[in-house]
């Protein structure tokens, strides 16, 4: 516990005190923010404020999670080394999308199909690295059985192990894709991506603890309900750290916000979820946890297949919160009652998981 505590008290500083010091430098610099023409009007005031403000959180998460691991007596591991690649490694292709929007000056930044071709590459490296370098006990990062609240009798090795292989790295890319693209799109409001992800993200801490200690590697373990998750306290203090840094980041980003997360933020977001679902062994059960950035994917999902099909939109605009902004209701209100949509989706979904365990019971 001493591990997590420690992880979230050094991210939330470094964070809440590095964030000014950003918004400082990209001040200095004019790297503004570049409001999009056909987005709500009201959001062209925001024209110029910093972005890349997930620089900040990345930092903090990966500085205090590595003092956390040391802090706790076991280091980094395998597991938690693969969750920062792919938290990392979706930053770094944010960033590099925030940059050419700067740079470029306009709503776009990197080529869409640069853009996938970097999803790709590092949620490959990822789930590659979940099938290799089992530890003392023969647990793999990653398991080829899809998953809800644990592994289930579907196995994507149902036609041997190179298709089982195969098939596993389209299913993690397909996880790592639509989560960051999630996050990404929930970004839309002061403070709502951040918040959002700090109910997100405390859900997962309850989950990779609680397996820390169900854990079936544990002396007298109940083989009927017990984990094989690999590493759970490592993940554990990752989520604790992701907590911190999230919550001095939103110290700054509420509204009215000083500094947006951008892509830089957002996708490593996203990475971050993707890779817990997958290394805890609950991949569908995400969908309960995260369900407000389901629901903001699924409103643009229905929104364009809905135009296209009929010519007529479902909402006014697409994601959810820009349709409540034409509705004329506040940005603050909006973002306060996605909070609470997003706590009662991630106590849900922890629920959920408590619940498959006392069944095992």
């Amino acid at each position: 516990m001493i591990g997590l505590i420690s992880a979230f008290i050094i991210a939330m500083a470094l964070s809440v005190t590095g964030t000014p010091l950003l918004i400082r430098f990209l001040v200095l610099h004019q790297y503004g923010q570049f409001i999009r023409q056909d987005g709500p009007t009201q959001h062209l005031t925001k024209r110029g404020t910093p972005t890349m403000g997930g620089v900040v959180i990345i930092l903090a998460t990966v500085v205090a999670w590595l003092i956390g691991s040391m802090v706790a007596g076991a280091g980094p591991s395998w597991s938690g080394l693969l969750l920062v690649l792919l938290f990392v490694g979706l930053g770094v292709i944010g960033l590099l999308d925030d940059g050419i929007k700067i740079m470029r000056q306009r709503s776009l930044g990197l080529h869409p199909s640069g853009k996938i071709i970097g999803q790709v590459a590092v949620a490959s490296l990822f789930a590659l690295g979940t099938l290799i370098m089992p530890n003392e006990f023969g647990e793999y990062a990653g398991t080829l059985e899809i998953s809800v609240a644990r592994p289930t009798a579907l196995t994507l090795g149902f036609a041997g192990l190179g298709v089982g292989i195969a098939l596993y790295l389209v299913w993690t890319n397909l996880i790592v894709t639509a989560w960051s693209n999630a996050t990404n799109l929930t970004d839309g409001l002061d403070g709502l991506a951040a918040g959002v992800s700090i109910f997100v993200f405390g859900a997962y801490t309850f989950i990779t603890y609680f397996q820390r200690i169900q854990s079936c590697t544990q002396l007298g373990a109940n083989q009927a309900n017990c984990y094989s998750t690999r590493d759970p306290l490592d993940l554990a203090i990752f989520c604790a750290a992701l907590i911190g840094a999230l919550a001095g980041f939103l110290w700054w980003n509420a509204s009215p916000a000083q500094i947006f997360m951008g892509d830089t933020g957002a996708l490593a977001l996203g990475g971050a979820v993707a890779g817990l679902s997958i290394l805890t062994q609950t991949q569908l059960l995400a969908i309960v946890v995260g369900g407000l950035f389901v629901a903001v994917v699924l409103s643009d999902v229905i929104q364009i297949g809905v135009f296209k099909a009929t010519g007529k939109r479902v909402f006014r605009m697409a994601p959810l919160h820009h349709h409540f902004e034409l509705l004329e209701w506040k940005e603050v209100t909006i973002v306060i009652r996605f909070w609470l949509i997003a706590a009662i989706a991630a106590v849900a979904g922890a629920g959920l998981f408590y619940a498959e365990w006392v069944s095992r019971r």
